[in-house]
């Protein structure tokens, strides 16, 4: 070809892609390299341009006529894509040099620039433009997602929201019952323990007869001063509102305003007792709002008030889910709600424990510490203190345990279980003075063994839920300046950041493990949240960057570092898909009956979940490789 015939060439290159996104904001020099170096192939009507069986895709497709359809493996129409002219693929393949997901083939006489392999990653080096088109392809996917998540719990909610939901659905627990005959201090008791704010009063076949509420015992217990040996068959309310299990919950409701009652009970085709539906079962029911939550845990008298806000709590994030909140804020909500319930209890307990006169404050460890908390979550907390002068230290600490314990079970009771590791404040080694937590920290980070570095990672989350905050704030400058000055301990605690590896194949495949006997599982909190939060938490200890969150850590760090907004983006939005799937299958699992935890099968997700679960991980990849190339590792 003449030198004149290869400029045209080149020039007609230029000028087509120069009005297609995002090579018309492509720097000169890299468009004129695209235009050297791209050749034009053609592929004829209905035949294969690329399937994930050839492996890393050989070249990287510009369409310049025609059209080209992409399609994943076994998935319906409606997930196909259409790429038409100056569209460009396989992004992500191209990018990660791996196997492509889809199959894309020709729906017309279709021709296409095409890069070599070599080339493309020339060209990314080449132009930030085309390199960051490229890093926030991943935005693109999760915003469909999210639209996919949002129409899924939508509906969900809007079915446990029903006013026609039957009772039988409604009735989640065994009704507490007495007979007529018990004396009202057994059944006052019984309510005590139980929780319950009504009982109630059956004969021996479980008909009912009558119903006792807590609205009762002030005008027919109290008031009258009548002995708590009178048989509760004398105070009940007789001849309880009672509707069939298929009635729905308007039925109940309408009962409640025509009788002026608070209490309807669910009975079945015998007139035998199967639930209690009462008007905050109702009120469940419809939006909880974040102000009534609040008020609701700030207003708490007791623990089981707590336990149903916990409750109230779940409906709530579900509502939010469904309607399209990401996850960081979403995650954030949870643990604002579960700071506020964890200070309510503490101070409960502090009406029975005298810490007067003691400067102190209760510390969140790990996923609460950087207010990251998903539906399944387990206690790490401790107790941070100054002891005055004239005190005697030992008797302090142990005043200090005994409440930390009380509030460590209540927590239990509210839904935050013990902490298998017991890294609570209850634990003598987590209920320290500040000289000793500085000491512990100064420990660690002189030297940094493979304990000291698990604990780093538990502990150097940390912020303060109650109680005096200079003390935590002390501890973070004392951190950040042993820390810093110690490039020895960032680099170990970096390669221990970089032991787990994204449970990628090398080609289309998860790396997955097995489960209770069952192969094909995740775990999206060990091998997907934690990549990000250990490398966030490197970044923050090496830049002095004093919050605990994940996300902010990864935004102040990419200012700093000046790394590209569009890859630090596609980081964060990757973490968070990663963060939306956890809260999702947890809620799941929880509906189920099952105990919410984090272990997923990419097998049973849909094809765009998957797709996007993988891009998620390569994201985590590239975050790891960053500290490989800081570090040197």
């Amino acid at each position: 070809m003449s030198r004149n015939a290869n400029t045209t060439l080149v020039s007609a290159t230029v000028d087509f892609l120069s009005k297609h996104s995002p090579f018309d904001r492509m720097e000169d020099a890299a468009l004129d390299f695209l235009g050297q170096h791209a050749t034009l192939a053609y592929y004829p009507k209905d035949s294969m341009i690329l399937t994930p069986d050839m492996g890393p895709p050989p070249h990287f497709h510009i369409v310049q006529r025609g059209r080209v359809l992409s399609r994943e493996d076994g998935d319906s129409v409606s997930g196909n894509v259409t790429i038409s002219a100056g569209e460009c693929f396989p992004i992500g393949a191209a990018s990660g040099q791996r196997a492509t997901i889809c199959t894309y083939s020709a729906l017309d006489d279709v021709f296409c620039y095409q890069l070599d392999n070599q080339q493309f990653q020339q060209l990314l080096l080449l132009s930030p433009v085309f390199n960051r088109f490229c890093a926030s392809h991943v935005s693109t996917l999760l915003s469909q997602s999210r639209k996919q998540m949002q129409a899924q719990f939508s509906q969900r909610a809007l079915e446990q929201q029903s006013m026609n939901t039957p009772l039988q659905e409604l009735c989640k627990r065994s009704p507490i019952t007495a007979a007529p005959d018990a004396p009202l201090e057994q059944v006052l008791t019984l309510m005590g323990e139980t929780g319950v704010g009504s009982i109630v009063i059956t004969d021996p076949h479980g008909k009912a007869l009558g119903i006792f509420t807590q609205s009762d015992v002030l005008k027919r217990v109290v008031l009258p001063k009548l002995s708590l040996d009178t048989a509760i068959s004398e105070v009940m309310s007789r001849k309880p509102h009672t509707l069939p299990l298929d009635a729905n919950a308007s039925d109940a409701a309408l009962a409640m305003a025509m009788h002026g009652i608070r209490h309807v009970l669910a009975v079945n085709d015998e007139q035998q007792l199967c639930g209690v539906i009462s008007e905050r079962d109702l009120f469940a029911m419809q939006r909880v709002g974040l102000r009534q939550l609040r008020y609701a845990v700030e207003h708490a008298h007791d623990i089981p008030t707590l336990q149903q806000v916990g409750r109230d709590l779940r409906q709530f994030t579900l509502n939010m889910l469904g309607q399209g909140v990401a996850a960081e804020q979403l995650t954030q909500f949870i643990s604002a709600l579960n700071d506020g319930i964890t200070r309510r209890v503490i101070t409960l307990n502090l009406q029975q424990h005298d810490l007067y006169g003691v400067d102190w404050a209760w510390l969140s460890f790990g996923s609460e510490g950087r207010e990251e908390q998903t539906f399944s979550t387990d206690q790490d907390n401790g107790i941070i203190y100054q002891c005055p002068e004239a005190v005697d230290k030992d008797q302090l600490q142990m005043r200090m345990l005994e409440f930390a314990r009380d509030v460590n079970a209540d927590l239990d009771r509210c839904g935050f279980p013990l902490c298998k590791g017991n890294i609570m404040a209850g634990n003598p080694e987590w209920c320290l003075t500040i000289e000793e937590w500085q000491a512990r920290f100064g420990n660690w980070i002189r030297t940094p063994s493979p304990g000291a570095l698990l604990n780093a990672s538990i502990f150097f989350d940390f912020r303060t839920l109650y109680g005096k905050r200079h003390l935590a704030n002390q501890l973070h400058r004392h951190l950040f300046a042993l820390s810093q000055d110690n490039p020895l301990f960032q680099r170990m605690l970096a390669g221990n950041a970089l032991n787990c590896a994204p449970p990628l194949g090398l080609l289309r495949d998860f790396v997955t493990e097995e489960h209770q006997g069952q192969s094909g599982f995740i775990d999206l909190k060990k091998s997907g949240a934690r990549l990000f939060v250990d490398a966030a938490r490197v970044l923050a200890l090496r830049l002095g960057i004093a919050s605990s969150s994940t996300i902010k850590r990864l935004e102040r760090a990419a200012k700093l570092l000046e790394t590209p907004k569009e890859e630090m983006d596609a980081m964060m939005e990757a973490f968070n898909f990663i963060q939306m799937l956890r809260l999702r299958h947890q809620h799941l699992e929880e509906e189920h009956g099952r105990a919410g935890d984090n272990l997923i099968q990419p097998d049973k997700l849909n094809q765009l979940d998957r797709r996007i679960l993988k891009e998620s991980l390569r994201q985590a990849r590239r975050l790891q490789q960053k500290l490989k190339v800081m570090y040197q590792l």
